[in-house]
């Protein structure tokens, strides 16, 4: 950033200056990003991208009540802020009483490092993994396999003021890498992927290794099975993806007006209902070690599950279900005080574990353990079908293997599958140790996930897919 650009920070400030309004939130997005992308055993793309995206928020105090007008524009500079406060509060005039409309929250005090320069990323970042992925390309090629895929990072620096004085700021790192490994005629696939704050704890290597196991599995037998229900083992990120529609869908005004499969019989919601016969504990926290978020609320629009009179709103420890009873759904405040559910609002993380971590199988475990039955490599192009429900359909993709007597026996061909991940819940007979993991069909909007690989006995195949 040069001396002539102004900091965010100061960007903040003037939009705040300029507005005319009875209250007024700016938030600043600077992102840094860095990236890596190869096909075929080599490196085709790298750069490294920079982008700010500003966002003013007016409030206007009327008869019948406070109105909301929201612009967000990108690489604003100091000469375009007045139009923009401008257009955000136009937009507050033109628009009806916001049904979410609550006081903006003051306090609390100044974030340290408020009027620090944003952070940036770099291709240094890659200093360990570039040459692991080399390492890679030259073991891909000796074993007449071929890798494609891509790395990403990006460092946001979010800063949130206010007309009532809050000054907050967040870093936000998030990385990930999506290796995928390749036969040489292309007939046989396999896809890992792996979530990251900074690189330096990705282990390419054994992330390789378990695609060339998994290749190797393929290359043993293929086996043509039915659609039916079959004994199937997901890996943490297939349950992920299940996982994080569940709580995208868990917002308590639906569940509480009827209209969504958290929403109880007769009226009310189904907080206090078991969902699983397993002590499983579905939580967010903003703290959790390797998969920080946002401590407060950052929110860029209002919607269903969000309210941007809620920005700044301190986040904390969230259990959505707590040793196999729901305990929570997502609330702004609004959304609160309509159902009388708690303030409760979404967090960027989420963690899925039993209560015994220390005697949880690995996967390996779980399939050694296996009599007969499927394991899954990833799930792919989820769509939901039934809100009341939640049920959802989707394909497998990049391997899915026949496990007899607690060996894999050879690659089976894709399918359709028909599942709710709250049904699912209750039908889970074994979680294993949970990790990390990369949710693959969400990865664009959500990576900071730690999930076990799940047994469900009965999951449904609705029918065969010709998909890859």
């Amino acid at each position: 950033m040069s001396d002539t650009t102004p900091r965010p920070h100061e960007l903040v400030e003037r939009a705040l200056e300029l507005s005319r309004t009875e209250g007024c939130v700016v938030i600043a997005d600077e992102e840094s990003t860095a990236n890596l992308r190869w096909a075929g055993n080599g490196l085709t793309t790298n750069g490294v991208t920079r982008g700010r995206r500003l966002t003013v928020i007016a409030t206007v105090d009327g008869a019948e009540g406070t109105a909301s007008g929201v612009v967000s524009r990108e690489a604003v500079t100091r000469d375009e802020l007045e139009d923009l406060v401008r257009a955000a509060e136009a937009a507050a005039r033109d628009a009806g009483p916001a049904e979410d409309a609550r006081p903006l929250l003051s306090g609390p005090p100044e974030s340290p490092g408020f009027t620090d320069a944003p952070a940036e990323t770099s291709a240094e970042v890659f200093a360990a993994f570039a040459p692991a992925l080399g390492e890679a390309f030259a073991r891909a090629r000796a074993g007449g396999e071929l890798l494609y895929g891509f790395a990403r990072h990006e460092l946001t620096t979010s800063y949130l003021g206010s007309s009532t004085g809050l000054r907050l700021r967040h870093e936000q790192p998030t990385g990930s890498v999506e290796l995928n490994a390749k036969t040489a005629d292309l007939t046989g696939s396999a896809w890992g992927g792996a979530a990251t704050a900074d690189f330096t704890d990705v282990d390419l290597a054994a992330l390789h290794g378990s695609l060339s196991t998994r290749l190797g599995w393929g290359r043993r037998k293929r086996i043509d099975l039915p659609a039916g229900r079959y004994e199937t083992l997901l890996p943490p990120s297939a349950i992920a993806d299940l996982m994080v529609y569940l709580t995208w869908s868990a917002g308590g005004r639906d569940a509480a007006e009827g209209r969504s499969v958290f929403s109880r019989p007769g009226g009310g919601t189904r907080v206090g209902n078991r969902l699983s016969a397993l002590p499983l504990t579905l939580r967010s926290d903003p703290a959790e070690p390797g998969l920080a978020a946002a401590p407060f609320v950052l929110a860029h629009s209002s919607g269903d599950n969000s309210s941007v009179f809620d920005n700044g709103l301190p986040l904390t420890a969230t259990d959505w279900i707590r040793d196999g009873e729901l305990a929570n759904l997502s609330t702004t405040r609004h959304s609160a005080a309509l159902t009388g559910l708690p303030v409760t609002p979404s967090v960027d993380n989420l963690v899925l574990e039993t209560a015994d971590q220390a005697g949880a199988p690995t996967l390996e475990e779980m399939v050694a353990r296996t009599e007969r039955g499927l394991l899954l490599t990833c799930l792919w192009y989820i769509r939901e079908v039934d809100p009341a429900t939640l049920l959802l359909t989707g394909l497998t993709r990049d391997g899915v293997y026949l496990v007899e007597n607690g060996e894999v026996v050879g690659a089976v061909n894709n399918f359709r599958f028909n599942e709710s991940p709250v049904d699912l819940l209750g039908r889970i007979t074994e979680a294993g140790r949970t990790e990390r993991c990369l949710p693959r069909e969400w990865s664009d909007w959500f990576t900071r996930a730690a999930m076990p690989p799940v047994r469900v006995p009965d999951f449904n195949m609705s029918s065969v897919s010709q998909a890859s």
